[in-house]
């Protein structure tokens, strides 16, 4: 069962560049053109620490927002969320003061800010006119948490988990775009589906690593323990396994003409 699941991941996730689209690609592209904003924020004294709690600021309120109806709010909220997120390591690197402290505070506030986004989206679904939706935002959460988790303990223990359909980048563009055309329950469907292949497609890809690889099997002479002669050997060998009459033989015989 587990082999076909990671047939079916890998046939839908097909290469790593495509695996890390938006997160990969858009997000190098964007950071390098925000580069001048986040000089200028490091200039006025702004630190990446500070963009990062500003941005979980942002989560917060515009989780109030959406839980009380107000979506169109709700997306550039969503967008004001984001962006501190992808200024903060500029910033850190203009400063010269990026590394694992920063690295992990960053993440802690980006996983609360997550669970607030959603359980404001959940919120509003459960004043719906069929509140068992609301599940489904809190079922999304879920398996958003699982993947980074996955990732995280990937890393720690040596191996690399990083790709997939359903990123934070992603859900945060998928997230705006419910907002935006009030779409928020079939987005959340597939949100829900694309973050499962992501969360298989991972453990797979972690399970192939963590697995050793199986010694090849040496063919060995029938008989007995020792490895079948080599063709350059053939001779040495029948005459260690030749017959024993036809040794005594010849030595017999080489006896006689002495």
């Amino acid at each position: 069962m587990l082999a076909w699941w990671g047939k079916l991941s890998l046939q839908l996730l097909p290469t790593e560049d495509s695996l890390r689209m938006l997160d990969g690609r858009w997000r190098a592209t964007v950071e390098r053109g925000l580069e001048p904003v986040g000089q200028g924020l490091h200039r006025a004294g702004v630190t990446a620490d500070g963009l990062t709690v500003i941005g979980l600021v942002f989560a917060i309120g515009t989780a109030f927002l959406i839980a009380d109806g107000h979506l169109l709010l709700g997306v550039f909220g969503v967008i004001l969320t984001g962006l501190p997120d992808i200024l903060d390591g500029t910033v850190a690197r203009q400063s010269g003061r990026a590394g694992p402290r920063g690295a992990f505070f960053d993440s802690v506030c980006d996983r609360v800010a997550d669970a607030a986004l959603f359980i404001g989206v959940a919120w509003y679904l459960s004043a719906t006119d069929d509140p068992r939706y609301a599940v489904l935002a809190m079922a999304v959460l879920a398996l958003s948490m699982l993947i980074t988790y996955e990732r995280a303990r990937a890393e720690s223990l040596g191996f690399q988990a990083r790709g997939g359909l359903m990123e934070r980048a992603e859900r945060l563009v998928l997230l705006g775009v419910g907002l935006a055309f009030d779409i928020l329950v079939p987005i959340l469907w597939v949100m829900l589906a694309l973050t499962a292949i992501t969360a298989v497609q991972r453990f797979v890809k972690v399970w192939r690593q963590a697995t050793p690889e199986r010694p090849r099997r040496t063919r060995h002479h029938r008989g007995s323990g020792t490895e079948e002669p080599r063709a350059g050997s053939l001779a040495q060998w029948w005459a260690a396994h030749r017959p024993q009459t036809e040794r005594t033989g010849r030595s017999g015989s080489a006896s006689r003409r002495r």
